[in-house]
């Protein structure tokens, strides 16, 4: 790349006269013919489609139906994502025969984009007849006889005003967060074709847009959504080969088995899960395994006068509140989340607070509310005094020595189905973002750093909810065996 100006093109547009028509044939015929490997595995040598590539491009370029208007692909690393992404790219710049062309690359970062392209910038410098047709600049690839443009951008708002994309490729969807994705997939929609294709490893947090568009791809058959998925079976071992080959469709090719035999011994297994084998495990320091949560909501509402047992983790001023249900057979279900908005100034609206605590016992058969007393202790004597001492009781969740065995015991119920919810997206969130350290008196859960804006206090409350209903079942059944 010369800096400084550009000079003029002479030569000749390209003709697509002999190549099939506009679509997956043309896509295949493009890269074969003006196409290398820009490095790695078969560098310099014309770039080849495989055929697990090809199903793809035939879904995103159908000629027998219109095209889709977005995509997910979710696959492990190391399976050539970025030279598939950069093949698409140069397709829709230079072959795709649409006047001024757009094909944006969006990534976290900037410096993450140039990955894709980088590598399309290599791919024309390694074919004369490309390189001979476009400007290419230090942050983007020009052809002027088509009026197109292909750029790498940062994923931010005010990075992506004011394009009109015919193709945006989302590098990592996983680091993207929904505000962004609405902000691309809403900058496509004023062409009569246009396509946002995100490829990414999966996501360590059900908090994610990723995993949103993971189920809307799975439990739908929606023409205008391509979503396509490669991950090793649930449950197989880390060091099952056979579920390396499932999830990573290059393995064997240009992606080596040798060098998962080394790293399977040296990477921690969450990562290698979620990074190798494709898989959505979740953080490696999670309190629960990634979507057993989910596995457990069931369509229930709490009944009038029903039994329940209240746990209440109340916070001083800016953070948020939770006051859970649990009955005495094990059914979560929030009362309330007073979640912070994340607006300076904001405070938990106290008397809002009161009076959930006080229609809760007014409905249902209360039998505890088990209170974290911090920065509530004027609040819980109020309502000891309403409600019955003997009913509002204090629950330290700092106390480690009550929270490590409770959080085990709610773990060990999640995971055996011996509990449910009633599968609110707030209490799901918290529960999403809640980690664990593992201690030698149970787990401690935690944020995931201090001041951290994932709220977790709804994971706090059940976990006291739990703890408290469950200990009155115990004394419940005792007394019916004494008789």
């Amino acid at each position: 790349m010369r800096p400084g100006p550009k000079s003029q093109i002479t030569a000749a547009e390209l003709s697509w006269d002999d190549f099939p028509e506009r679509g997956f044939a043309r896509v295949e015929a493009f890269a074969t013919e003006y196409l290398k490997v820009p490095k790695g595995e078969g560098a310099l040598s014309a770039f080849r489609l495989r055929d697990w590539q090809m199903e793809v491009v035939s879904s995103l370029y159908p000629t027998d139906r219109p095209r889709p208007r977005q995509a997910l692909l979710s696959i492990p690393r190391g399976n050539g994502k970025t030279g598939l992404a950069a093949v698409l790219g140069l397709y829709g710049l230079f072959a795709d025969e649409v006047e001024s062309p757009q094909v944006l690359v969006v990534a976290s970062t900037e410096m993450q984009a140039k990955h894709v392209f980088n590598a399309a910038k290599r791919m024309i410098e390694l074919d004369d007849r490309l390189a001979e047709r476009a400007h290419i600049f230090k942050d983007r690839i020009e052809t002027p006889h088509n009026s197109g443009v292909f750029l790498a951008l940062p994923a931010t708002e005010s990075a992506l005003q004011g394009y009109d994309p015919t193709l945006q490729i989302v590098d990592e969807l996983h680091v993207v967060n929904r505000d962004i994705w609405e902000a691309v997939t809403s900058a496509s929609g004023k062409r009569a074709e246009s396509l946002t294709l995100a490829i990414s490893t999966p996501s360590d947090s059900q908090e994610s847009v990723m995993w949103d568009l993971v189920k809307y791809g799975r439990e739908n058959t929606d023409p205008s959504f391509v979503f396509r998925e490669w991950a090793a079976p649930d449950g197989c071992a880390v060091d099952d080969e056979a579920a390396w080959a499932i999830a990573n469709p290059a393995l064997g090719d240009f992606l080596h088995v040798d060098a998962f035999r080394s790293t399977v011994k040296t990477t921690r297994e969450a990562a290698f899960r979620r990074y190798r084998l494709g898989q959505w495990i979740g953080s490696h320091d999670s309190w629960l395994p990634f979507g057993v949560w989910d596995a457990r909501a069931v369509d229930r509402a709490l009944v009038p006068g029903e039994k329940i047992v209240l746990g209440f983790d109340g916070s001083a001023s800016g953070d948020s509140t939770a006051l859970v249900a649990c009955t005495l057979d094990g059914h979560i279900v929030p009362m309330n989340i007073w979640n912070n908005p994340l607006e300076a100034g904001w405070r938990v609206p106290r008397a809002e607070v009161t009076a959930a605590v006080d229609g809760a016992f007014n409905v249902f058969d209360v039998v505890e509310l088990a209170c974290d007393p911090w920065g509530w202790r004027s609040e819980i004597e109020d309502w000891s005094q309403r409600h019955g001492e003997r009913k509002v009781v204090e629950y330290n969740t700092g106390f480690r020595n009550r929270m490590g065995p409770a959080t085990d015991r709610l773990y060990a119920a999640i995971l055996d189905g011996s509990m449910t919810h009633n599968g609110d997206k707030v209490l799901t969130q918290h529960v999403a973002q809640t980690t664990a350290v593992q201690t030698a008196i149970g787990a401690i859960v935690q944020k995931d750093k201090k001041n951290s804006p994932r709220k977790i206090d709804g994971a706090v409350a059940a976990i006291a909810a739990w703890d408290r209903a469950a200990w009155h079942t115990r004394k419940k059944s005792a007394r019916a065996v004494s008789f």
